[in-house]
């Protein structure tokens, strides 16, 4: 397999990577044939993976326009994948001139192309670190550049804590992160579920198993587990939801049935 001039010499371009494959759902280029190998046979058995990611993308968006709205100017995007159309900088940066917002993710191909979008933004950054390592973003160079932890932060975590089995503590390390915020701070936040899926679970199950063969498991929790995450918060209306119907612009019931597999929601300290 010939490696593209753009990805970094430190990856094995012959593994697949969840990233590249959100990547490919969403119709992005910054991905190989051995990652829309594996997301082509996700599909085979979930063919609305990628309104899924739609879906994801598009409640991002909504929810970080009204973090900014609520007056909140710092975005700390954990888990950020590889830069798509309508990042959080654009919307943040759009919806509040001088939001300050940090990318943190542990995919090489995800941390070069936000280094290469962001270049002439001197109000955003980008850190290689993983979310289970929470002191190693909280005294990162950018997030201290970028982020005063005195004053209210928007912490993102869309679409990432499905990827992080319950050994690994998710809920040890979101309340790390969690507990360095100012109050006043906010959590955004999507989770994968067989809830809202529009198929029996066995057959869901077989796109799951993918990503367990990829050695990525995807961890299916329910809509209690999730909202354990935000334990400290007070859930802005319409609390813990399928995607489409967090504060939606549009109606929901002109979504296709994918975009209601799994929940999102937003909390705030007081």
């Amino acid at each position: 397999m010939e490696r593209p001039a753009w990805a970094p010499r430190s990856i094995d371009i012959s593994v697949p990577s969840v990233s590249r494959m959100y990547d490919y759902y969403l119709g992005g280029s910054h991905n190989f044939e051995v990652d829309r190998e594996a997301a082509r046979r996700a599909m085979e058995f979930m063919p609305g993976l990628p309104k899924i990611m739609q879906a994801n993308r598009a409640f991002m968006r909504r929810a970080v326009r009204f973090a900014a709205a609520e007056g909140i100017g710092q975005f700390l995007d954990v888990g950020s994948g590889i830069p798509t159309f309508g990042n959080v900088h654009e919307v943040a940066q759009a919806a509040r001139p001088g939001a300050r917002v940090v990318y943190v993710d542990h995919d090489p191909v995800a941390v070069a192309h936000s280094r290469a979008v962001l270049q002439g933004n001197d109000d955003a950054g980008v850190v290689a670190a993983d979310l289970l390592k929470p002191q190693e973003i909280l005294r990162s160079a950018e997030v201290e550049r970028l982020i005063d932890l005195n004053r209210p932060v928007a912490l993102l975590l869309v679409a990432i804590l499905h990827f992080v089995e319950d050994e690994d503590d998710p809920y040890g390390a979101v309340r790390e992160l969690t507990e360095a915020l100012a109050p006043g701070s906010m959590l955004v936040l999507t989770h994968a579920s067989y809830e809202g899926i529009p198929l029996p679970p066995e057959r869901a199950g077989g796109a799951v198993d993918v990503y367990e063969d990829i050695r990525n498991p995807l961890i299916m929790r329910s809509r209690e587990e999730i909202a354990r995450f935000f334990e400290g918060y007070d859930m802005v209306e319409p609390g813990l939801v399928a995607m489409p119907r967090w504060r939606p612009d549009t109606a929901p019931e002109d979504e296709d049935p994918y975009a209601f597999s799994g929940f999102a929601g937003v909390g705030r300290t007081a």
